[in-house]
């Protein structure tokens, strides 16, 4: 749990940020610790429902918080840190980038060398607080407030580290987008239910119902993803001529050349 003299604030208060807000609000910190700016009054109103401290101007949040979450749109983030110079240089603050494409060497560029960054890329399962984040930190992040952003993104799921930047386009490609590629296969499973003649209502209830069961048991298990794929084949059943038909099509090979695609794009994105 984070101590109670640690205040954090979420420069811009979205999705994600409210996700990160609700998340530590739900590990017991307390409100009155946590801090939310956004153009937003509507956005900001919500959050001061629930005790959040809440203002319009990023400066004072950053002058306010031990810990500054920028959760902006990466078009406007150098315009955002840059106007947090003087802040950040009053006092020593950890900020924590959640914005895709922005490397730690741009966050570095718009505020200062010795400014102590840690870049992540969280998934939208954090808004439901089954995440799935990586983390990266510059060399100025100390070993206290590596700790410290740690336990913030394990408020809203799964952190990991990463020890290399670089990373992160893979990162980007996996977990990051991931969520859409098993969307993906939801409707995929749904249509072809109902293309089999289940009603639409029965085929999504099956289908989410799966998912989520597998997801379940893969995380509760301590064998690999391929060997509870050979447990429940029966040589000569169902399943084994359903998984022969996605072999037959190239299943792996389609699911790696997404994957790469993805990577790909994260990479453009970052070095535009």
């Amino acid at each position: 749990m984070l101590s109670n003299d640690i205040s954090i604030g979420t420069i811009g208060a979205g999705n994600m940020a409210t996700a990160l807000i609700e998340g530590l609000l739900a590990t017991g910190v307390a409100p009155a610790k946590l801090w939310a700016s956004d153009p937003s009054a509507d956005k900001l109103q919500t959050l001061a429902a629930k005790g959040v401290q809440v203002s319009t101007d990023n400066a004072r949040l950053t002058s306010a918080c031990d810990v500054v979450i920028l959760a902006v749109k990466p078009q406007v983030m150098a315009a955002v840190t840059r106007s947090l110079r003087a802040a950040l240089a009053a006092k020593p603050v950890l900020l924590i980038s959640v914005a895709a494409g922005i490397t730690c060497a741009r966050l570095q560029e718009w505020t200062s060398a010795a400014q102590a960054i840690v870049r992540c890329m969280p998934n939208t399962p954090a808004l439901v607080q089954a995440g799935a984040s990586a983390l990266f930190a510059n060399s100025q992040v100390n070993v206290s407030q590596k700790a410290l952003a740690q336990t913030i993104l394990q408020s809203v799921g799964l952190a990991c580290w990463l020890e290399d930047e670089k990373q992160m386009d893979a990162v980007t490609a996996l977990s990051g987008s991931g969520p859409a590629y098993f969307f993906l296969l939801l409707e995929a499973m749904q249509a072809a239910g109902i293309e089999l003649g289940l009603a639409p209502e029965v085929a999504k209830a099956l289908s989410l119902q799966t998912a989520f069961g597998a997801a379940k048991l893969a995380l509760a298990s301590d064998v690999d993803a391929a060997e509870l794929r050979r447990r429940v084949t029966s040589p000569g059943g169902t399943t084994e001529a359903a998984i022969r038909q996605f072999e037959s099509e190239h299943f792996r090979a389609i699911v790696a050349r997404a994957l790469a695609s993805a990577a790909r794009r994260s990479a453009e994105l970052a070095s535009s």
